[in-house]
């Protein structure tokens, strides 16, 4: 591969910008949104600047994901044997592939990334407390882990767990930031917001299945297959919706979380429309976008909730 050519500042910091994938770090905005709502609901105040660095490390560490995806997606030929990439939900960055930048430069970005959230992690937990660390380690580990070997989680059709599990954490550790505890609301509202998230990287697989099958990535998608896809992509959807009303039936959370069933109707549509092409993967993209607007809308529905609970304190 040819090495990128020298750029300015300006053109290198969009580089980087780029290649943290963008779109998608509003996920991770919207669940430190819903992690510190539920601290708030509950009458723990609100400090901005402790929930402002709480957010911008969440953001760091997903875009260190991202990076470190990329990274080794180029190193196993996943992204290289994607000739049509359904960007931006499918096929990576691309950087790569292009000549932008190296594969040196991509590990030094990734490492850079991580290192920033390990310091800046570190801070915040000496001003909220301990239980930081182990939400915090925990977060860095399944974000090195869904990629890289040895565990490369992805490719070992456990890739939808693990972001189930860091988007969960990411809305545990907000509400901690806040709250100096661990607490059942938070861990409650995290479940539904984990589950679609989950979904989002199940559909977003459906595309790029066959060319992961050949490299030997066998994610989720390449496991099931189209069919199988799509019934675990509705289980997820259902579970998500289901769970966040059974919750509120027994009074986990408030009755205004209940805001976020907003979401359903977004995720039911990308469901239909995945069952229609499921054997057509180009013509998922509104599928796509829809499932990547429900969990968003979830995510903000529910906050919304919580919100209105907290004015009432």
């Amino acid at each position: 591969m040819k090495h990128p050519a020298p750029a300015s500042a300006y053109a290198r910091a969009w580089l980087i910008i780029r290649m943290t994938r963008p779109a998608f770090l509003l996920l991770t905005v919207v669940a430190c949104v819903l992690g510190t709502a539920t601290a708030a609901a509950c009458g723990c105040g609100l400090d901005p600047g402790l929930a402002l660095t709480a957010g911008v490390l969440a953001v760091l560490a997903h875009a260190a994901g991202n990076v470190i995806n990329d990274l080794h997606d180029a190193r196993n030929g996943a992204d290289a044997a994607n000739l049509q990439p359904m960007t931006p939900f499918a096929g990576g960055s691309r950087l790569i592939q292009q000549g932008l930048v190296s594969d040196r430069q991509t590990a030094e970005v990734a490492w850079g990334l991580m290192l920033l959230v390990a310091l800046g992690g570190l801070w915040l937990a000496v001003k909220t407390g301990g239980g930081l660390i182990p939400l915090g380690l925990a977060g860095l580990g399944l974000a090195w882990a869904y990629s890289a070997p040895p565990l490369k989680l992805m490719s070992r059709g456990l890739g939808e767990l693990a972001v189930g599990l860091v988007w969960f954490l990411v809305v545990i550790g907000a509400d901690y930031v806040q709250r100096r505890q661990f607490f059942l609301i938070p861990a409650s509202a995290a479940a539904s917001f984990a589950l679609l998230t989950m979904a989002v990287l199940l559909i977003n697989s459906l595309p790029d299945a066959a060319n992961d099958a050949q490299v030997g990535k066998h994610t989720t998608a390449v496991r099931l297959g189209a069919d199988g896809s799509c019934v675990l992509y509705v289980l997820l959807v259902l579970l998500a919706h289901g769970w966040l009303a059974l919750s509120a039936w027994w009074l986990i959370p408030p009755v205004q979380a209940l805001w976020g069933l907003l979401s359903l109707p977004l995720s039911l549509s990308a469901a239909v429309l995945l069952v229609r092409h499921r054997q057509d993967t180009g013509h998922l993209r509104p599928a796509l976008v829809l499932s990547v607007a429900a969990v968003l809308v979830h995510g903000l529905g529910m906050a919304a909730g919580f919100w209105q609970v907290a004015r009432l304190h």
